[in-house]
């Protein structure tokens, strides 16, 4: 009987030290974001305010935008949106060809071509959806984006 008890103590302490020395998710090396993160089609929204002398207004303004970018894994896009000021469609130039940086903390830049606005974007490490806010003086506005689609399913 007392050999019975050593083995199962014996059998319970190996058990213990495989389980302690197995990896975990924790200690499995960490997911980092890139360029290719960025992968398909991405619906986005946003709204928020404009101040002189952004986009030509010239006393604060509503600004709202909705549509979707197009990021093909390489650190260019195309946005296809449109933009309204106070309500009224602002005409803008859609699509849009865009650049943008990812760091491997998933943050990064986005610019819309040629001249802005600029963002700083926020994105999930699986590529997933972001968030992004304008850097631009006078435009105050943030957006979240999600992905619909990847570009090898289109």
């Amino acid at each position: 009987m007392k050999r019975i008890g050593l083995w199962v103590v014996g059998l319970g302490a190996v058990t213990v030290i495989g389980l302690l020395a197995a990896p975990s998710s924790a200690d499995e090396q960490p997911k980092v974001c890139g360029l290719r993160t960025l992968n398909g089609q991405y619906l986005d929204a946003g709204n928020g305010m404009l101040y002189p002398p952004a986009f030509g207004v010239k006393a604060p303004s509503v600004s709202a935008a909705a549509g979707y970018s197009i990021y093909n894994g390489d650190g260019t896009g195309m946005d296809y949106v449109t933009f309204t000021v106070d309500g009224v469609n602002a005409n803008v130039t859609s699509p849009a060809q865009t650049t943008y940086t990812l760091n491997a903390d998933c943050t990064g830049t986005k610019t819309v071509l040629p001249y802005g606005p600029h963002f700083n974007i926020f994105v999930a490490i699986d590529g997933s959806g972001l968030t992004a806010v304008a850097t631009d003086t006078g435009f105050a506005v943030s957006e979240s984006d999600k992905r619909v689609s990847l570009l090898e399913e289109r």
